[in-house]
């Protein structure tokens, strides 16, 4: 299905993907980012917010690591202002980029167990799927705030992965 060097590939694409909403967060301002958008969780902030806590949640199951608190209501609060938002989104993107980069194909195999919220019950799913679903899922949801952003006559960033710098700095 996938192997490691797949999950670099898209850990970098992800960084860039953010680095662009980044740029353009800081240039629209907060106060904007939370009334603008009316995608599933709402806002442009909300959104992002989601996509942060699925990040982090994936990536305590990835990694056996602490999961965070609350379930997907509450993910569109993950974080109160965008400064915190811009902090934890570089951290999550250079802690998926570090696990990416040290990740061997073989832990792909085998099957990842976790208690989903989601569905109220114990779930099972070849891990390497589970893995793909994360990139998947943030591609999603970026592709909400991209609509989001050009319905507000705001210039939204090249999402293109053909497009992505093949060298430089992606965080």
């Amino acid at each position: 299905m996938i192997d490691a060097s797949f999950t670099v590939q898209m850990a970098r694409y992800n960084a860039w993907q953010n680095r662009q909403l980044k740029s353009i967060f800081k240039e629209r301002g907060e106060a904007w980012l939370r009334e603008t958008g009316q995608g599933f969780f709402g806002s442009i902030f909300a959104t992002a917010n989601h996509l942060l806590w699925a990040d982090t949640i994936w990536m305590a199951r990835f990694t056996q690591s602490p999961a965070p608190k609350g379930g997907i209501a509450e993910s569109i609060a993950f974080t109160d202002t965008l400064p915190d938002w811009d902090i934890a989104r570089f951290r999550m993107d250079a802690r998926i980029l570090d696990w990416a980069e040290n990740l061997r194909s073989t832990e792909l195999f085998g099957d990842l167990t976790w208690y989903s919220g989601a569905q109220g019950r114990e779930v099972s799913r070849p891990r390497a799927l589970c893995v793909a679903h994360m990139f998947n899922h943030q591609t999603h949801h970026r592709g909400q705030i991209h609509a989001m952003l050009t319905a507000a006559g705001a210039t939204a960033p090249v999402s293109d992965l053909a497009f992505m710098p093949e060298d430089g700095p992606v965080l």
